[in-house]
């Protein structure tokens, strides 16, 4: 807080930098799992403040990293320098999708055609990706039973009218008129 001054900060990504700084010049590491508790503990969702980063990457050929919008990889410059970028994912904008498998250029055509015009900024990730079948029970298994004849039906009500015939004046009370 003396350093960043009072909340709340809409940058996670330059307040983790400023924690991780004073825990190194304390001696202590900024692991993974610590970083995941500040997060859980301290910070809380906006959707005004910057995207997190999960990781920076050297951009372009040499052992670089390619950006790859559609996967999530996003270049940035800062100054002359350039990065690819993996922002941490918002669990709670995460959603699937059931693509049909003879789905003509795949996941990324689908996602393309069907999520990018509504939610530009969509990836997916592709160790993510589950195929499977799907199998209608009904479809293939279910018998119906048939359908009763209206001569059946017919019969039905008038053994229920016979039945039922001098009840209604019984309720009465044998008044009838």
């Amino acid at each position: 807080a003396a350093k960043l001054g009072p909340g709340p900060h809409r940058d996670f990504n330059a307040f983790i930098e400023a924690a991780e700084g004073i825990a190194r010049g304390r001696g202590v590491k900024p692991t993974a799992k610590r970083k995941k508790l500040l997060q859980g503990s301290l910070a809380e969702r906006s959707e005004d403040a910057e995207p997190v980063v999960k990781k920076l990457y050297r951009s372009g050929g040499g052992g670089g990293q390619e950006p790859d919008p559609i996967r999530g990889l996003y270049e940035v410059a800062d100054g002359s320098r350039r990065f690819v970028v993996e922002y941490e994912p918002d669990s709670e904008l995460r959603d699937t999708e059931q693509i049909p498998l003879l789905e003509r250029g795949g996941i990324e055509a689908f996602l393309r055609r069907e999520v990018l015009p509504y939610a530009p900024d969509a990836w997916y990730d592709p160790r993510s990706e589950k195929i499977g079948y799907e199998i209608s029970f009904t479809r293939y298994f279910y018998k119906p039973k048939p359908l009763r004849s209206l001569e059946e039906i017919r019969a039905d009500i008038l053994a229920v009218e016979k039945e039922t015939e001098g009840l209604l004046s019984k309720i009465l009370g044998g008044s009838t008129s």
